[in-house]
């Protein structure tokens, strides 16, 4: 319990510092506009050459949709890492005192671009290789993969931190990020898990009165009271999903800051955080 009210102090100290610079909310958004171009461009043009058809035959699955496959996830991952360094830049900056623009945090990623794209090469090929294992093995390749991806999730938790905070590269930073979770292993679950859990739940809220508003305005042909509430519950949802993203973002920096120096960022708790990492010797 005690593990327990740290990390949610830390996530809530977190919170301020989103609160304190709301232009940090601009990353997540981009990086969702960004990923659907990404899409966009990699899905519609394999729908013309016909990849996905020739995937589902009986020959197997062609080397041009394996390499397809591996081209998208590198690119999506790309995007993803870019503007998650963005975002951990500028909350760096802001955990120091400073004042970050939007400016500032795409300045940092884009000095990293290189390692970023190494980090997002290594993760596009374990994607590749945990859905080799899900297709291959039935139920027990998904379940296996799926215990595999929230190891790696939590593994590299603080891969971009560190591709932010020095001049590593991706193998060294994804290797140091795992050697850190020793140290962070409660506070990175519990961080993680808690606020996935408590945006889901709000998320689910959301969708649950923007669905039984829905119905009450379909059942009464009230057609502009129903196209009204689906675009509230849409921006609602949207708006938790960029609050998420970016409390992640800030959670992580936080996290590798105190984990890597012992000192307490500005606007959290030198005392908390001197509790919830006792540095080994």
């Amino acid at each position: 319990m005690g593990r327990f009210a740290r990390s949610w102090a830390l996530a809530k100290a977190s919170l301020d510092v989103l609160k304190s610079d709301k232009e940090l909310l601009v990353f997540p958004l981009v990086s969702a506009v960004a990923l659907v171009l990404v899409a966009a461009s990699f899905v519609l043009p394999a729908f013309g050459l016909g990849l996905f058809a020739r995937a589902g035959g009986d020959h197997g699955v062609p080397p041009a949709f394996v390499a397809w496959m591996f081209a998208f996830y590198l690119a999506q991952y790309f995007v993803m890492f870019f503007f998650n360094a963005a975002l951990v830049g500028a909350a760096m900056m802001r955990l120091d005192g400073g004042d970050p623009t939007v400016r500032d945090g795409l300045r940092i990623a884009g000095r990293k671009w290189l390692p970023i794209l190494g980090y997002a090469a290594i993760a596009a090929t374990v994607g590749m290789v945990l859905r080799a294992i899900e297709e291959r093995a039935g139920i027990i390749g998904r379940i296996v993969a799926g215990m595999i991806g929230v190891a790696w999730t939590l593994a590299t938790f603080l891969t971009v931190p560190l591709l932010v905070a020095r001049d590593v590269g991706p193998l060294e930073a994804v290797t140091e990020s795992a050697a850190l979770l020793k140290r962070t292993w409660g506070e990175n679950l519990i961080g993680k898990g808690g606020i996935g859990m408590v945006f889901g739940l709000l998320m689910f809220a959301v969708l649950a009165l923007g669905g039984l508003g829905a119905f009450v305005a379909a059942s009464n042909g009230w057609m502009v009271l129903l196209v009204a509430d689906l675009v509230l519950a849409g921006l609602a949802v949207l708006g938790l999903a960029l609050v998420q993203a970016a409390l992640s973002g800030i959670y992580s920096a936080a996290l590798y800051r105190y984990a890597t120096e012992g000192n307490a960022p500005a606007g959290f708790d030198g005392v908390l955080l001197r509790d919830a990492f006792q540095r080994k010797v």
